[in-house]
């Protein structure tokens, strides 16, 4: 089947099981209704935690979605557990399993978010974000990791954010997803033999978590946000690295408002001098700086057979 006046096939996932985190609300909640529309089956995955991660708000926003996808004529189940814990990620792929009977792709979209000062954040508020959003990312990927690669055409795509590369007000938050960018880029090694690809995404989207990072933006960017940053802008992307016909790894792409691109690493061409002194680094900074055409992008190299 053809999209309406193009060539394009419909990409399906209907031989596609993927856990979503976070999948009760907002880009998470996108993601598993996309999905489901294409024809995977969904976990959705969901504590149902307040957006700062201080409790949980009372509700059972997975269990909502689920039923929302299964009352379209999808194939979805709920579960609700902690993915900051080995224990609540295990419990995430049984729920797989024990639905679907394999598990072949995996989005990790919790998270949490708060603003604040680097020297006034109490370090546990450090540990917390780390917590949820590289250990949650971790244990899932440990916990679904053999289901992957037997799966043939595993796939991972994390959640990062543009504060990774700083933002005002958000060093615990960006440093943690710093962590995550690090943990695609080594598993995208670890996962190449097998078959297993692992990407980034780093979304904009008019959220809760937006709304709790509003002290960090301006009034303007905040309204932006909310207008014109859908979470259904982001879920193609999420989807497309889900689907055994994507063939990067170890890669992030931002995606907000219709827009999507690369994210890359970049080594530049710098200089070689066998008797390097400090003066010499000093005068010859703007090569080492400089973006020319030699400058390289850091790839994870794939073998024929993945790519």
């Amino acid at each position: 089947m053809t999209e309406k006046g193009s060539t394009v096939d419909l990409l399906s996932f209907h031989d596609r099981v993927v856990v979503v985190t976070g999948a009760g609300r907002g880009i998470g909640r996108a993601h598993a209704l996309l999905l489901a529309a294409r024809g995977a089956a969904v976990v959705v995955a969901d504590l149902g935690a307040r957006v700062d991660g201080s409790g949980i708000d009372g509700d059972d926003p997975a269990a909502g979605v689920a039923a929302e996808i299964r009352a379209a004529g999808g194939r979805a189940v709920a579960c609700r557990a902690d993915v900051a814990t080995e224990d609540g990620a295990a419990a995430v792929v049984e729920a797989a399993l024990a639905a679907y009977g394999r598990l072949d792709a995996v989005v990790n979209n919790a998270g949490i978010v708060r603003t604040g000062h680097f020297d006034e954040i109490p370090i546990e508020e450090y540990r917390r974000h780390l917590d949820v959003h590289f250990f949650g990312s971790l244990y899932l990927c440990r916990a679904a990791w053999p289901h992957l690669i037997a799966s043939g055409t595993g796939r991972v795509v994390n959640t990062v954010s543009a504060a990774m590369l700083g933002n005002p007000l958000m060093t615990h938050y960006g440093s943690s997803k710093g962590a995550v960018f690090a943990l695609t880029r080594n598993l995208a090694i670890e996962g190449a033999p097998h078959g297993v690809l692992v990407n980034a995404l780093a979304p904009g989207a008019g959220t809760r978590m937006a709304e709790n990072s509003a002290d960090s933006l301006s009034p303007d960017v905040m309204q932006y946000l909310r207008t014109q940053l859908l979470p259904e802008h982001v879920a193609p992307v999420a989807a497309y690295l889900t689907h055994p016909s994507c063939r990067v790894s170890g890669e992030v792409f931002n995606a907000a408002g219709g827009t999507v691109n690369r994210l890359a690493v970049v080594t530049t061409e710098g200089i070689h001098e066998p008797g390097l002194t400090i003066e010499t680094v000093a005068e010859r900074f703007g090569d080492i700086m400089a973006l020319t055409p030699q400058a390289r992008p850091e790839t994870i190299t794939l073998t024929s057979t993945e790519r």
